[in-house]
C-alpha cells in the first residue's frame, strides 16, 4: 500500500478492491502505516474501484482511532455510490474525483480578478478560478446551491471540475449574456438592462435570509480591521469600528459584488452569477459596490485596456450607468440627492476596497501592508467616514 507524508498529512492510497478476501491485509497495512501517527490522515481513493461491507469495517475502525472526520477524496462514481447507499458519506468526509475539463477554444464571458467565465456550450458556463483553494470552491458551489434553494435567481451549479493544474465550477445557463456584454455589443441598450438591474438589486433586499450559511458582512469588515490593527492608531481604529457599528443590523440578502459582469440575462429575465461573496446585511454593501464599479473603477491608475477588461464594457459609460441605476433604485435623479446619498455611500465603498485590497491578499509584506494602509485607509476610508452623511435607506 502506497502513502505519502507531507506537510504533516498522511495520504493512504487505497488501490482495486477491498473485500473479504483482503480486507484483513488492508487493515494490517493501514494501521501499520497510521498507527502513533500525529500527522492529519487522509485516505486517497483515486484508484479503489469497489470497496464491500468487509472494507467500510475497516474505515470505520480507522475513523474510530483518529477520533475526528476522516477525508476520503478523489472517490470515484461507483464507490462513491455505495458510500452514499451506506450512509458512509454522513460519517465521513467524501470528495468525489473531479472530472477534468478543457476550456481550449471556449468563448470568454467574464473575466476579472478571481478568474475567468468560460462558455462551454449553449447550455454550461465554466469559471475557472485563478488562485482559490478547493474547499474555497466548493464553499461557492454550495452558496449558490443554497441561494437557488432560498429563491434567488441564481445558475445552478453543477459539479466541480479541474481544467489543467487550476479548478472551476460548472454552472447551467442557456443562450445567456451578461448586462456588461448586452451593453458591450449595443449602448443603446444601457437604460433598458440598467433599469432592470437596479430594481432586481431592489428586490434582492427585499429578501430576508434565515440560511445561517450567508454570513453578516459586517463580521468579514472587522475582521479587516483586526488585521490593519498593527498598522493604525487607536483612534482610527475606533472611528471604523464606530462607522460599521452605525450602519443598522438587516439580514437581508447581499450579493457581495453586484456589476453588471455578474449578472446575466436568460429569456429577459436576470440571472445571479459569481456569488462567492454573498451575505447578509444592510443595503449599502450592495449599493456601495455598485458606485464602486461605476465611479471609482475607471479612476484607478490601473491601464485603459485592464479597467476595461474589469468593466467589461466601455468605461466612458459607467457614468450613465450609475444615474440610471440611482434613478430606478432610489426613485430619484436629483443631483443634490445623489450627491448626499453619494457621501451616504462612500465609507463602506471604501471600506469593500480595504477588504478586497488588504484580507485577500495573500502573503503581504510590511512595505505593502504600510502603503495600503497609507493609501486606501488614511487616503481614502478615514476622511470619507470624517464627512459621513448618516443613513437614510
Amino acid at each position: 500500500m502506497k502513502t505519502t507524508l507531507e506537510n504533516n498529512t498522511l495520504t493512504i492510497f487505497l488501490e482495486g478492491r477491498i473485500d473479504t478476501n483482503n480486507a484483513a491485509q488492508t487493515e494490517q497495512e493501514i494501521f501499520a502505516a497510521a498507527g502513533g501517527s500525529s500527522a492529519e490522515i487522509v485516505v486517497d481513493a483515486e484508484k479503489l474501484e469497489y470497496i464491500s461491507s468487509a472494507g467500510l469495517r475497516v474505515l470505520m475502525k480507522l475513523r474510530k482511532q483518529i477520533k475526528k472526520p476522516l477525508p476520503l477524496v478523489n472517490v470515484s462514481r461507483d464507490v462513491f455510490d455505495i458510500l452514499e447507499t451506506t450512509g458512509f458519506t454522513e460519517l465521513f468526509d467524501v470528495r468525489k474525483a473531479l472530472r477534468e475539463m478543457s476550456v481550449e477554444g471556449c468563448e470568454v464571458i467574464g473575466k476579472g480578478g478571481y478568474g475567468t467565465v468560460y462558455r462551454i456550450d449553449k447550455e454550461t458556463i465554466l469559471k475557472v478560478y485563478n488562485q482559490a483553494s478547493l474547499d474555497v470552491i466548493e464553499g461557492e458551489r454550495t452558496m449558490s446551491q443554497r441561494a437557488f434553494v432560498n429563491g434567488l435567481p441564481t445558475a445552478i451549479p453543477y459539479d466541480t471540475v479541474k481544467v489543467g493544474d487550476k479548478f472551476g465550477v460548472v454552472y447551467e445557463m442557456i443562450d445567456a449574456r451578461t448586462i456588461a456584454q448586452i451593453i458591450n455589443a449595443d449602448p443603446s441598450k444601457l437604460e433598458e438592462y440598467t433599469k432592470q438591474y437596479a430594481a432586481a438589486l431592489k428586490e434582492f433586499h427585499s429578501i430576508e435570509m434565515d440560511d445561517e450559511l450567508f454570513e453578516d458582512k459586517k463580521k468579514e469588515l472587522r475582521a479587516t480591521i483586526d488585521i490593519i490593527t498593527p498598522y493604525v492608531t487607536d483612534e482610527e481604529i475606533a472611528l471604523m469600528k464606530d462607522y460599521l457599528d452605525s450602519v443598522p443590523d438587516k439580514r437581508v440578502f447581499i450579493h457581495g459584488d453586484y456589476n453588471l459582469k455578474n449578472v446575466m440575462v436568460k429569456d429577459g429575465e436576470l440571472m445571479l452569477i459569481d456569488i462567492g461573496d454573498a451575505g447578509v446585511g444592510h443595503p449599502i454593501f450592495d449599493v456601495a459596490s455598485v458606485w464602486l464599479f461605476c465611479k471609482y473603477t475607471k479612476k484607478t491608475p490601473l491601464p485603459p485596456e485592464y479597467i476595461r477588461m474589469l468593466m467589461g464594457f466601455d468605461p466612458e459609460l459607467s457614468d450613465r450607468v450609475w444615474e440610471v441605476f440611482f434613478d430606478e433604485y432610489f426613485g430619484t435623479s436629483d443631483p443634490a440627492v445623489m450627491a448626499r446619498t453619494e457621501d451616504m455611500i462612500k465609507p463602506m465603498a471604501y471600506f469593500l476596497v480595504a477588504h478586497n485590497g488588504i484580507r485577500r491578499i495573500q502573503d503581504q509584506t510590511e512595505e505593502m501592508m504600510q502603503r495600503r494602509v497609507e493609501g486606501i485607509i488614511r487616503g481614502l476610508l478615514l476622511p470619507a467616514i470624517k464627512n459621513a452623511v448618516p443613513l437614510n435607506f
